[in-house]
């Protein structure tokens, strides 16, 4: 199964249509998940076209009422539990006991194996003990800076083992992300 992952778009205030190159990238996709800051339901209905999309609602997305829009998304497909969120401490920037607070707070009895977040434009890879934290950045405002080409994420999930890869969007498509190696979560029996 391949899961697309985008987060913090933006739309229509950093570009008025997505990056074509986006939409190629999930061509194909099993699932695409947003985690939040989309702005407006044009950008799901759009990603909707190439597979089932779900959003977490971001702080930029009151009043926006849908059914592929919760605060919190738990699914599990493959044998593996993901979770998705906007807002959620960023490994490295916050201490490791306030990852796992939350963690514990939002998930107590059904702790995830990957959770999908957003809202910093940062993208990033992370291993908090057994859970893989993937932030895919912003496609549109990447650091939260200028409106470029920014990044992107992938899930490979496969009989219990999720496979976690960022990618820079660049004029002539996807490159590997150069800071980040794709992060392996072995199954866990």
């Amino acid at each position: 199964m391949k899961v697309g992952l985008l987060a913090d778009t933006h739309m229509p205030g950093s570009i008025r249509e997505l990056w074509p190159q986006v939409y190629d990238a999930f061509e194909g996709v099993d699932h695409i998940l947003h985690a939040g800051d989309l702005h407006t339901l044009e950008v799901v209905d759009e990603l909707g076209k190439l597979a089932p999309t779900r959003v977490s609602r971001g702080n930029g997305d009151a009043g926006i009422i849908d059914t592929r829009i919760e605060d919190t998304w738990i699914m599990e497909w493959e044998g593996v539990r993901l979770a998705m969120i906007h807002h959620f401490p960023t490994p490295g920037k916050k201490p490791e006991a306030t990852i796992e607070a939350k963690i514990e707070r939002l998930f107590d009895r059904a702790r995830p194996d990957v959770i999908v977040y957003g809202h910093t434009h940062d993208e990033a890879i992370h291993v908090h003990r057994d859970v893989l934290l993937i932030n895919p950045g912003s496609p549109t405002l990447p650091q939260n800076q200028s409106t470029r080409m920014g990044t992107i994420g992938m899930l490979d999930i496969a009989e219990g083992e999720v496979t976690a890869s960022l990618f820079q969007i660049t004029e002539g498509g996807l490159n590997e992300h150069p800071g980040f190696a794709p992060v392996v979560r072995p199954r866990v029996d």
